[in-house]
């Protein structure tokens, strides 16, 4: 069974043909998916859309590119929101330092109450890191302190320092398409390394989509191929593979209900 822990079927540009994405999906062997919600204010359609379909799931949350629209969230609102049978999430949101759409001051706020809701609820905290190793390394360990919650470092870009210390906080790594990019030398390398068992792979779609397939749109069929890779950077058999992302998702996101069958 393969698992796509991060995908974004809510948006414009999947509803002509969302039903085929999903088919092409479970034709893949992709068998439960996440959709991730990347505004408060866009919640409603994700969740519409993981309602729409057995084995998916959603999140709840506002990424740091989108900070600045509500700088002010309360970890109580994303707490009600979470609510909900098919939310199993909390996120994306994080750190995001390279774009800088939002001011740090306000993706600090915004980031904080997720981790705050994320605490409260137990629900795996869904983490968008960029150009922000040190800072989200220092700012994870303070807050674990403060009192423990699961998360996940999505789409994981991070250099080996990062890396080293989110493990040590028990943290799950995410890895995308990108592993299959020839000149991504050194996050292949940490490839090799992040804990076996809290691996997940993602498409983050639409975008990073796998090789052969770069400069289509991604979709959560390709999720399949960033498998292939992983299980050749571990030295595992595909099946091996298969099983043990798909045993990390489910551990992590334990409020999703595992396929029967």
């Amino acid at each position: 069974m393969l698992v796509d822990s991060h995908v974004n079927l809510h948006g414009e540009q999947y509803q002509d043909d969302l039903d085929e994405v999903v088919a092409r999906a479970r034709a893949a062997g992709v068998e439960t998916m996440l959709t991730i919600c990347c505004k408060v204010s866009e919640f409603q359609p994700v969740l519409a859309t993981a309602m729409r379909y057995d084995n998916m799931w959603a999140s709840v949350g506002t990424h740091p590119h989108e900070a600045k629209d509500n700088p002010d969230i309360t970890a109580d609102e994303l707490i009600t929101l979470s609510q909900h049978e098919k939310v199993i999430g909390i996120g994306e949101t994080g750190l995001d330092f390279h774009y800088n759409y939002s001011e740090k001051s306000d993706q600090y706020a915004n980031f904080l109450a997720h981790i705050e809701a994320s605490r409260q609820t137990g629900l795996p905290l869904i983490i968008h890191s960029r150009n922000a190793d040190v800072e989200m390394a220092d700012l994870l360990e303070t807050e674990m302190k403060k009192g423990a919650f699961p998360a996940l470092l999505h789409c994981y870009t991070g250099g080996e320092e990062l890396a080293k210390r989110a493990a040590n906080l028990g943290l799950y790594f995410a890895l995308s398409g990108i592993i299959t990019f020839k000149s991504a030398h050194e996050l292949r390398e940490i490839a090799k390394t992040l804990p076996a068992d809290r691996l997940l792979i993602e498409t983050d779609c639409p975008y990073l989509t796998p090789t052969p397939n770069r400069g289509r749109r991604n979709e959560p069929a390709y999720v399949a191929r960033v498998a292939e890779d992983l299980a050749a950077l571990r030295g595992w058999s595909l099946q091996e593979t298969q099983a043990k992302t798909s045993d990390a998702f489910f551990k992590l996101f334990s409020k999703a209900k595992r396929p029967l069958g």
